[in-house]
């Protein structure tokens, strides 16, 4: 007998859809097709899409960033928000500080995620001290112990890497697998256009965009590029937002480049337009890179057609909008003492889901692959974002025509604001499992803090390195 049997629903994957009943045993699942034989509990999925619970690959959660604010969610809150929006897996990050030992850091992250966490997670390793033994010991434990994936900036004051530093962490990266993920803007660039919007009085949250000039992020993801060529290391590319962007991503990869790139929602369905509004209205949908063009927009969803992007993100960056968090440096604070982020875990699925599935917009087993398995593939996250046996069973079923519009405050995140208010979507998560336990029914969260796991990641096919560049060899 089964555990439970989904029964009646279209089964959607990365690869097909397909009307079949779905068997869940032990927490994955065991059965997939028709006369499945009985189960303890039986879900009636007629007229409801199953799919495979999202995985987000890049969320910031109860992360003190490089300006010393503390993210509004706590592992806690986040992973409820996650399950609201139809996300059964997360990788967020462990925050390395200037003078903090790695080992340390992802110790410290580990122990709240395992006592909050509703969900199954991950961590991104951001490396900002490459001093000791960071390098030499740490960081090859932590990736031998399966935390493969590792960020760097490029810019930020107190957690950039200078071009030697992340050559040598590239290096190290080789050495044992993992893939390293990039904030790829030029910091002069940066430095340059803000210290000049501030000396002409052009201090509102409006202005910065202007600060994070398209320039920026296409030198450096052009140099990162370079860089991973250089020395036969992947890399993954956050958050592209330039029509330009992609077009250097689509280059190195046709070169034989190791580059895998991701975009978000807020670059999809946002525009720089809209952040053009007085006073400090503006602060809630500030993020870095900022929001862009139309343009830049369509050819964002070309790079997702052909592959040169391979993932959606939510790029989950929680602040209040009050003294703990967008107004930390005062109410009136110029741009730059604002901190950048918004809130998307509960947001990612449902305006994917609406833009894919009933937009027109490259169809429903695109959705599933850039939301859930091409995530989970990449990252190594092994039985995660597919349905098929053997596969944890973390399951969605969507009711494709349920319509919700967004309200002012109706996430489940501790934010207190949603920056998509007013929009509405067709389609919504109705009914969540992860591990085969129903989490999510009928809006209520029934999941407990701590049951999520911690998911260690394998050494995936995005992670092999190439041959490294002539140049680069040390055998000459």
């Amino acid at each position: 007998m089964h555990d439970v049997l989904i029964e009646g629903g279209l089964i959607v994957t990365a690869q097909q859809s397909v009307q079949a009943d779905l068997a869940i045993g032990n927490g994955s699942i065991v059965a997939v097709g028709s006369n499945l034989g009985p189960a303890k509990r039986s879900i009636d999925a007629r007229g409801r899409l199953v799919m495979p619970g999202g995985v987000d690959t890049h969320c910031h959660v109860e992360q003190i960033s490089g300006a010393g604010i503390l993210n509004a969610d706590t592992f806690e809150t986040a992973t409820r928000s996650a399950l609201h929006g139809g996300t059964t897996s997360i990788v967020s990050f462990a925050a390395q500080h200037p003078g903090q030992r790695l080992r340390d850091v992802v110790g410290a992250y580990a122990d709240l995620a395992g006592k909050g966490a509703l969900i199954d997670h991950a961590f991104h390793m951001i490396v900002s001290d490459v001093s000791g033994d960071n390098l030499s010991r740490d960081l090859p434990d932590l990736m031998e112990d399966g935390h493969r994936s590792i960020k760097i900036f490029t810019t930020y004051e107190k957690v950039r890497l200078a071009d030697e530093a992340i050559l040598d962490v590239l290096w190290a990266a080789r050495a044992s697998g993992a893939l390293v993920c990039f904030h790829a803007e030029n910091d002069g660039l940066i430095r340059w256009m803000t210290r000049r919007l501030l000396e002409s009085g052009r201090v509102e949250p409006r202005f910065h965009p202007l600060s994070h000039p398209r320039a920026a992020e296409i030198e450096a993801l052009g140099r990162m590029c370079v860089f991973s060529e250089f020395t036969g290391q992947p890399i993954m590319l956050f958050h592209v937002s330039t029509r330009e962007g992609v077009e250097i991503v689509r280059a190195a990869r046709s070169r034989g480049v190791r580059v895998v790139a991701e975009t978000c929602p807020h670059y999809l369905f946002m525009t720089g337009d809209q952040l053009n509004v007085g006073g400090q209205e503006a602060a809630k949908l500030m993020c870095s890179p900022p929001q862009r063009r139309s343009d830049d927009q369509d050819a964002l969803w070309d790079g997702l057609a052909d592959g040169t992007l391979q993932i959606v993100s939510s790029d989950h960056a929680p602040y209040r909008l009050d003294a703990s968090g967008k107004f930390a440096h005062g109410p009136d604070a110029p741009f730059h003492r604002i901190a950048n982020g918004m809130p998307g875990l509960e947001l990612r699925l449902p305006l994917m889901f609406d833009a894919m599935v009933h937009g027109g917009r490259l169809g429903a087993e695109k959705f599933v692959e850039v939301t859930s398995t091409a995530p989970a593939e990449i990252f190594g996250l092994a039985n995660k974002g597919r349905i098929e046996v053997g596969a944890d069973a973390d399951i969605v079923l969507w009711d494709p025509e349920r319509t919700v519009t967004f309200g002012e405050n109706d996430l489940h995140d501790a934010t207190g604001y949603n920056p998509f208010a007013g929009r509405t979507v067709r389609g919504w998560p109705e009914t969540v499992l992860s591990r085969g336990e129903v989490v999510l029914s009928g809006g209520q969260c029934l999941a407990r803090p701590g049951r999520g796991r911690r998911m260690a990641m394998s050494t995936s096919s995005a992670m092999q390195a190439a041959e490294m560049a002539e140049a680069c060899r040390l055998d000459h």
